[in-house]
């Protein structure tokens, strides 16, 4: 059975405390539903998928996350990391993920599997919801196993690591990029039509042009 992190021990608080308040769930705007493109409309531009305009249904930010649905939905009853784009309430509509969300639930997976208390995840959870998205490419998120440290140097990650601190490190640049291609890969939903952006992978287009030149 995957673990929620519920089982994890309480650690004392997290290095990553900063004086700025984090927004919480319900600061976040929500988005509604909006009427599928019709037949015959002109086809909508293909949109990266950090845009503000995508969004990615449960099943999708598991898989990019590598987490299991029951992680998902558990993490988002307790208000650990709810979705930033739409909410699973009423309860006939789907929660819907921002690209943040989805990079802060592949960082919330790898902090677990380090051994980090949910209460310090929950620390680093607000602290980077706080902080804005172009600054989270070039953090340094270090633990060890305890605490989360954040460094936005190379000197910063030098000194934890000569004082013996840091033995596990997460560069959230290097998850961002590979996040990216994986959301590529898969099916998002645009948040100003309700259209669903199927997934592009540039390999199987590759593949089908070999195909058609055989």
């Amino acid at each position: 059975m995957s673990s929620t992190g519920d089982e994890a021990a309480a650690g004392g608080l997290c290095a990553v405390h900063m004086p700025r308040t984090a927004r919480t769930v319900t600061d976040m705007p929500r988005v509604g539903r909006f009427p599928a493109v019709q037949p015959g409309q002109p086809a909508i531009e293909r949109l990266s998928p950090t845009s503000e305009l995508i969004g990615f249904r449960g099943p999708t930010a598991c898989a990019a996350a590598g987490i299991t649905y029951r992680q998902l939905d558990y993490w988002a009853r307790t208000g650990l990391l709810e979705p930033s784009v739409r909410t699973a309430y009423p309860a006939t509509s789907q929660r819907l993920y921002s690209f943040r969300d989805v990079l802060l639930l592949k960082i919330v997976k790898r902090l677990l599997d380090a051994g980090v208390s949910l209460q310090n995840i929950r620390v680093a959870v607000a602290h980077l919801q706080s902080a804005d998205q172009a600054d989270l490419a070039g953090l340094t998120l270090m633990c060890d196993g305890a605490t989360v440290y954040e460094c936005t140097t190379p000197q910063q990650v030098v000194d934890l690591l000569k004082g013996g601190q840091g033995v596990f490190g997460i560069a959230v640049g290097a998850v961002w990029q590979e996040l990216e291609l994986t959301l590529g890969r898969l099916h998002s939903e645009r948040t100003d039509t309700g259209e669903t952006q199927v997934g592009h992978d540039p390999a199987d287009e590759l593949a089908q042009r070999r195909n058609r030149a055989v």
